[in-house]
């Protein structure tokens, strides 16, 4: 047998030939290759030329050109991939935008100041939770003797002025009518005041609300275009109106009958990230009890948007997943998140509570130095008698696809298309794979598992592992192995014994 295929072995005149084949000798393998999906409507003025094919986008002004400033797609945008820089680095943010949904509408708020102003100074409009948008403030300037009237044109500019603002500023007589840049049930979240910044300038301002967002576009077709992508992170501005859809697409890892993108023919599932602002988030998760694709993403008492919790722990949850995939997210902050004006998080600051809720599917957060810090972050998992819910951490799964990932990259290098041969055939010719060669390779790949901190007990995988060829189909190369997932100290109990000293007798 030739070890060179360069120049066939039926020429004969003179001639030199060189090959470059791949190859992959890493001792190592890579941790699974984090990518983001963004869920999301564009806004009402980009409808008329929206495309609904997945992207990739890059930057926060490229979402906000194709999908308008201020829609949903940029307000997740902007935190993923802030113009500051840093965000999610490098790990690809894919957008599958939808279309409004036919017969929706945009949430409006009114705001009617009263009174002429006594004097100046500068109020400031507080739209979800933010007095400015990536460095734009809301502010507007109040001159001693302002009527109604000149405030309301004041704020009408100040709010269009900004150009990622979620609202266009028109004015209703006497009054500024603030309305959604989209429409649909995410724009009811729209939540507006005035800061006076502590001088009424002799002005109040009432605020109502107008208009009600409504309609909930179908998210089918974008979950379908998935397709041979492997898209681990997904970022659902829907809530809970989506999750049944983002279910039934993920399916669920069961050991008899794996459904979704579990399935052993696909086995490419994902995480679905949906914030929740409300006290108890427990109160949409523990009827979901054996589902493990939607993970809440709290901000408990927070004026900003959902999607923005659920943003601002996609850009944790995956840089540390690509990075260092044997860790977890616990104690890391939200970095762009508005908190409660009186830091007044509710129920969650009771460490009790937010155990009992934990057990029912909520992850959960406290408040640090003025941000959200993550204490738990799980999926809705929590069947009855489980104990711990195998699927319970995020991390976790996370941990089990880097595992299939590792294995996968081994399968494709050394089994996909090989000849099988039997233990004890003598071979002359590559392209062969042999029970006992497969069978070193997986054992080798437990060690890996076990360096990079993903496996413990290595030696228990590898006594695990069995290969064989089977029995009625020749073309089939049949593996099985065990492997102890790693824990992360999220508890640590220590007792201390004290007690006096007293003088030798």
């Amino acid at each position: 047998m030739a070890i060179s295929n360069s120049v066939g072995s039926e020429r004969v005149s003179r001639i030199v030939g060189y090959t470059i084949t791949k190859g992959n000798f890493s001792n190592s393998t890579p941790n699974l290759p984090q990518r983001i999906a963004i869920l999301g409507e564009a806004n009402t003025a980009n409808q008329g030329t929206l495309s609904t094919v997945a992207q990739e986008i890059t930057t926060a002004q490229q979402a906000g050109v194709l999908y308008g400033y201020g829609s949903p797609i940029y307000n997740m945008m902007r935190i993923l991939r802030p113009t500051t820089g840093g965000g999610i680095g490098g790990i690809p943010t894919i957008v599958y935008p939808q279309a409004a949904a036919g017969g929706s509408t945009a949430a409006a708020r009114d705001i009617t100041p009263v009174g002429t102003a006594t004097a100046n100074g500068t109020h400031t409009m507080i739209i979800n939770g933010r007095g400015s948008v990536d460095g734009q403030k809301y502010d507007f300037v109040v001159a001693n003797g302002d009527t109604p009237v000149l405030i309301v044109a004041k704020m009408i500019t100040a709010v269009n002025n900004v150009l990622g603002s979620p609202v266009i500023g028109t004015d209703g007589t006497g009054k500024i009518v603030l309305t959604a840049k989209w429409t649909g049930l995410t724009s009811e979240e729209l939540d507006i005041t005035v800061d006076t910044n502590g001088a009424s300038l002799g002005v109040t301002y009432g605020v109502v609300s107008s208009a009600t967002g409504a309609g909930s576009p179908s998210i089918t077709a974008s979950l379908t275009s998935f397709g041979e992508d492997w898209n681990t992170v997904v970022v659902n501005p829907y809530g809970s109106v989506a999750f049944d859809d983002l279910e039934a697409y993920n399916g669920i890892p069961d050991p008899t009958v794996p459904t979704g993108r579990y399935q052993g023919v696909i086995m490419k599932p994902f995480v679905a990230l949906y914030g929740d602002r409300t006290d108890d988030p427990s109160v949409l998760t523990d009827a979901r009890k054996i589902q493990v694709t939607n993970a809440s993403c709290p901000a408990p008492l927070s004026k900003g948007f959902d999607m923005e919790a659920a943003a601002n722990m996609a850009t944790l949850f995956a840089r540390v997943a690509q990075d260092t995939p044997h860790l977890d997210v616990n104690a890391l902050t939200y970095s762009d998140m508005p908190i409660p004006s009186d830091g007044n998080i509710g129920s969650m600051v009771a460490y009790d509570f937010r155990d009992s809720i934990v057990k029912k599917g909520s992850s959960t957060v406290t408040l640090s130095s003025g941000r959200y810090k993550i204490e738990d972050f799980i999926t809705t998992y929590h069947p009855d008698g489980e104990l711990p819910p195998q699927f319970r951490y995020c991390r976790n799964l996370m941990l089990d696809f880097n595992v299939r990932f590792t294995y996968y990259l081994l399968e494709q290098i050394n089994v996909v298309d090989k000849t099988i041969a039997a233990d004890d055939d003598i071979i002359s010719v590559t392209g062969v794979i042999k029970p006992k060669i497969w069978k070193q390779i997986v054992d080798n790949m437990a060690v890996d598992l076990g360096k990079r901190a993903l496996v413990a007990d290595v030696a228990f995988m590898q006594e695990s592992i069995d290969v064989d060829i089977s029995a009625i189909n020749p073309d089939r190369l049949d593996t099985f192995f065990k492997y102890k997932r790693t824990g992360v100290a999220r508890i640590a109990s220590t007792t201390a014994q004290a007690g006096f000293n007293f003088g030798s007798l």
